[in-house]
């Protein structure tokens, strides 16, 4: 396989801008200004360089310059600051002002969740997070009040597995192709590799390779795939930590290979090339990483330019944004970048930082990666991340009125309540022994005077029984013998409350708490609790040093799904609502990280 060497006059970044928030007319002018400031800037370059040339920059930018904030990922920051300060040495101009650039490091998750709040100003107008993950999330908030427009990246960076010298040669490198999950395997089977990772929660790296590994399990088969890659998420949970540079801490402190047998020094890390070349470039006495490609390809980080299409976000700061973007292309920034680790937008590699990095040949390192995983793929291996790394105790509340025999369109023969086992089994295996998961009926007067009826109590699903039999085997046939009751109504108030009550009454300290209520219907109890009286009731309930979120799922166009929102957010939960049963084992794990993400968690 060939090595490249940077491509000294490439085309700069792709632009192909993302829209994802944003409407009435002062938006639409601020997109105008910023789609059009790149044909400014070309069309009047001659010019302003004419001007460069008649006063030094320091004397022309004393007293007029434009100043733009940026807030980038602590990786990139770095080099942006150079190239800043190469342009402002140079006295680059946007519409005949000279361009100040400050650039402050801010973690991409920090900034995620920040554009999500709009009662904060971020206070600066590009965003450069290390993956387009981030900027995803931030526009998909409920809360999100920042339109952000993407013009394209500016760099990238595969991810990638880094070993020491010794583990690197017991597993073959380099001459040794993995793909992901047999890496995986090689942390959780014979091989015994202490992998470590920055969390998945606040890491696109983490979160990336999670889900390709996810992915890759899926692949090659079994029926062990779920089971398996919980298991390698378990591993990583004990050596996980708050970021890829702390990461890079847990690595043996020398070469002498005298650490490498310590059980709290990490053989592997998943981490980015940039952050092994970052790591190798420095290494002094420590063991420089050797890294492994995955055969069965990888994604990237890819370092999106977003700007802020806010208030303000002047005409003037528009045009300094496209500026800096297109400086940005030009090729003595493109090799201020290479010379920090990164490859050029696009993902082709470069020679000199592979090889610092720690690639070598046969590893598949030229290989561009493709396209990142799905919004559902990320859901997924955030929603599995979260059940691992916080063992959960979910009261599990199933509508069983009459209306649950209805057929679900487009399924031959299939009911509601067909659908709806075969997802909640599929729900159930994606938790862990550790996990506690209790069930729950409910329709009208099932038990006596009571709608509900507990089928199973809320237990860790490992547990077994006189019989030998475990809690899991116990939820596996209770979901499976779970039937409509012919003319039965949908007592979901007084059901909602009691599961609540006892839900509040059983919490465990250190898991993550919450009572997940399907139903297609609305309450039609009439001699039960009337709805604002259970918002009441359910407010008073509610402890947020102790937090238990309702999930509320309404099955189909007949359930009430207003209802389930109210009630829902009494208890800082969720509600959401799904046309397909099928689609309950997904919704729950995504409530889940919604609910976790919003603070609704016990101590971790």
């Amino acid at each position: 396989m060939g090595r490249h060497s940077l491509p000294e006059d490439s085309a700069g970044p792709e632009h192909s801008p993302r829209h994802p928030k944003g409407s009435g007319s002062a938006t639409r002018r601020r997109t105008v200004a910023i789609s059009t400031a790149l044909a400014l800037v070309l069309a009047t370059g001659a010019a302003l360089a004419l001007r460069g040339e008649l006063l030094s920059p320091m004397e022309s930018c004393a007293s007029d310059s434009v100043r733009l904030g940026v807030a980038a990922s602590p990786d990139i920051a770095p080099a942006l600051r150079e190239v800043a300060e190469r342009a402002r040495a140079t006295g680059v101009r946007s519409d005949g002002r000279c361009l100040d650039v400050k650039v402050t490091s801010r973690e991409s998750y920090e900034v995620a969740d920040a554009l999500g709040d709009d009662s904060r100003d971020p206070g600066f107008q590009v965003w450069l997070p290390d993956s387009s993950l981030w900027v995803d999330r931030a526009a998909s908030s409920p809360t999100a009040s920042v339109p952000l427009d993407t013009l394209g990246g500016v760099a990238s960076s595969p991810v990638a597995v880094a070993v020491t010298p010794s583990a690197a040669e017991r597993l073959g490198w380099p001459g040794k192709r993995y793909s992901w999950a047999r890496l995986a395997a090689a942390a959780t089977g014979g091989e015994d590799l202490r992998l470590g990772s920055a969390d998945p929660a606040r890491s696109a790296t983490g979160l990336l390779a999670l889900a390709r590994v996810n992915a890759s399990m899926a692949e090659e088969g079994g029926g062990a795939a779920a089971a398996r890659a919980a298991a390698t998420a378990r591993s990583l949970a004990e050596r996980t930590s708050d970021s890829d540079g702390q990461a890079l801490t847990t690595l043996p402190r020398d070469d002498s290979g005298a650490e490498e047998g310590n059980p709290r020094r990490s053989q592997a890390l998943i981490l980015s090339e940039q952050a092994a070349y970052r790591h190798n470039a420095r290494a002094g006495g420590t063991p420089r990483l050797r890294l492994f490609y995955p055969e069965d390809g990888t994604a990237g980080l890819d370092y999106p330019y977003t700007v802020l299409n806010d208030d303000s976000l002047t005409t003037a700061r528009a045009r300094a944004a496209t500026r800096f973007l297109t400086f940005l292309a030009e090729g003595g920034s493109r090799r201020i970048l290479a010379g920090h680790g990164f490859r050029p937008a696009g993902g082709k590699a470069v020679a000199a930082v592979t090889r610092t990095a720690g690639g070598r040949a046969p590893q598949p390192y030229g290989v561009v990666p493709a396209s990142g995983p799905s919004g559902a793929e990320l859901d997924t291996a955030l929603g599995m991340w979260t059940i691992t790394v916080q063992s959960a105790r979910l009261s599990t509340v199933v509508d069983v009125s009459a209306s649950m025999a209805d057929p679900v369109p487009g399924r031959r023969g299939e009911t509601r309540m067909d659908v709806t086992k075969a997802s909640l089994l599929r729900a159930l295996a994606r938790f862990t022994q550790e996990d506690e998961i209790g069930l729950w009926e409910f329709s009208r007067r099932l038990d006596g005077a009571r709608d509900h009826r507990e089928l199973v109590p809320t237990r860790r699903l490992g547990r077994r029984g006189p019989d030998g039999s475990t809690q899991r085997d116990a939820l596996t046939a209770a979901f499976g013998a779970l039937e409509p009751v012919p003319g039965g109504a949908t007592g979901l108030y007084d059901t909602t409350l009691a599961a609540y009550r006892k839900a509040r009454d059983g919490y465990a300290e250190g898991r993550f708490n919450a009572v997940v209520v399907l139903t297609d219907g609305s309450d039609q109890d009439e001699g039960g609790i009337a709805r604002e009286a259970l918002v009441e009731e359910l407010k008073r309930l509610a402890d947020p040093d102790r937090p238990v979120p309702l999930i509320a799922i309404a099955v189909g166009p007949d359930a009430g799904l207003s209802a389930c929102e109210a009630v829902a957010e009494a208890t800082g939960g969720t509600a959401r609502q799904v046309d397909d049963p099928a689609q309950i084992d997904a919704v729950i794990l995504d409530a889940i990280v919604s609910a976790s993400r919003a603070g609704g968690r016990g101590a971790r």
